[in-house]
């Protein structure tokens, strides 16, 4: 069940969360963190987060929901995991980094939060809908 939870939520995440950096808060992280952004992404780096990031929302939010049969739960617990872990970066770099701007970490933080509570929701839909 989990490869097949994976599979659904990752592809969900990778396309939100692709239309949010390409399209819609693209010229805002520029704006922001132009100064810090590299010309050439680390492909690897952002690979490997993605791979994990979906393997723990999956493993702690997204596979006991199924289980348990309780979108609520997919939903809710999943927003709290996304606002921790895009918490641990944001604030992170807001108490480490000189003249990191606050209002990067206030929309990642709502982003994060966002994104990981509307992918847990829908990957629980559909598999509900493919009888996973």
């Amino acid at each position: 069940m989990f490869l097949k939870l994976y599979g659904i939520g990752f592809g969900l995440f990778i396309l939100m969360d692709g239309i949010w950096l390409g399209l819609v808060a693209k010229n805002f992280y520029s704006k922001y963190l132009g100064y810090l952004m590299s010309q050439n992404p680390n492909w690897t780096a952002a690979i490997v987060f993605y791979l994990l990031y979906m393997a723990g929302l999956v493993y702690l939010v997204v596979q006991p929901a199924v289980a348990g049969g309780n979108w609520q739960d997919a939903l809710i617990k999943g927003a709290v995991f996304g606002l921790v872990c895009y918490a641990t970066y944001d604030l992170t770099n807001l108490a480490t980094i000189n003249k990191w701007p606050i209002i990067v970490t206030v929309v990642d933080l709502i982003w994060g939060t966002v994104l990981s509570g509307t992918i847990s929701y829908l990957t629980f839909i559909v598999s509900k809908r493919l009888g996973i």
